[in-house]
């Protein structure tokens, strides 16, 4: 039997060491992004080794008619909100522009609720013209990074960077052509999941996010 010997602590150890990896970027004083919950423990430790700015990137799934689990796009929060379609499910689906326009107004309503939760008033940080690092704790499939890429993308940011501490390699293989640079730590064979390479992954609660970019605001004072 094979045993998964884990790579990382927890996510807060994973964050320092992945801040080392990006110290080259630290003098384009570079806004750190995270996904949130879990790649928010992650992200505050990269931007306040770097010195960087930290916000949330909120990713929404668009969901079919009559069946909200599949997904027919995403919709990527921000200063200015990104719209990203799954053109295959669309075509499959033909779902109407009513249907979609109501579904997007849908998820950005709980994008914005989301955001208020954890942020409060605070309004997004543009990522026009900047160098942005995207960060979560790590990727298996790639669905929700590849949606929140091609919507960055579309914000026009000098320079956009993937920053993960896992994940497998075939799917870095697959995102690598959507950012101008990709930093992953660890790329085990095989895989098995994110949580298997941390010694301790409980579930990252609202709580937590709320109290991490708190005090990661009253300290960048």
């Amino acid at each position: 039997m094979y045993t998964v010997q884990p790579e990382f602590a927890d996510r807060r150890e994973a964050g320092r060491r992945l801040a080392i990896a990006l110290e080259h970027l630290a003098a384009n004083h570079p806004l750190i992004l995270a996904l949130p919950r879990g790649g928010v423990p992650v992200a505050a430790e990269v931007a306040r080794s770097l010195g960087a700015d930290l916000d949330l990137l909120i990713v929404r799934k668009l969901g079919a008619p009559g069946n909200e689990e599949l997904g027919i796009g995403a919709v990527i929060d921000g200063a200015a909100p990104h719209l990203v379609l799954n053109e295959d499910v669309v075509r499959q689906l033909t779902p109407s522009p009513t249907y979609v326009r109501g579904e997007l107004q849908r998820q950005l309503a709980e994008i914005e609720r989301r955001r208020r939760a954890y942020l409060g008033d605070a309004k997004p940080i543009s990522p026009t013209d900047r160098t942005v690092i995207l960060i979560d704790d790590g990727i298996a499939t790639g669905g929700t990074i590849r949606a929140a890429l091609e919507g960055l993308r579309k914000a026009k940011p000098k320079r956009l960077v993937l920053a993960v501490p896992v994940a497998p390699a075939e799917t870095l293989a697959a995102l690598r052509p959507l950012c101008d640079e990709l930093v992953c730590l660890h790329q085990p064979r095989p895989f098995f999941g994110v949580g298997a390479h941390y010694l301790r992954f409980d579930q990252t609660s609202d709580t937590e996010v709320v109290q991490i970019l708190a005090s990661f605001r009253e300290h960048a004072r």
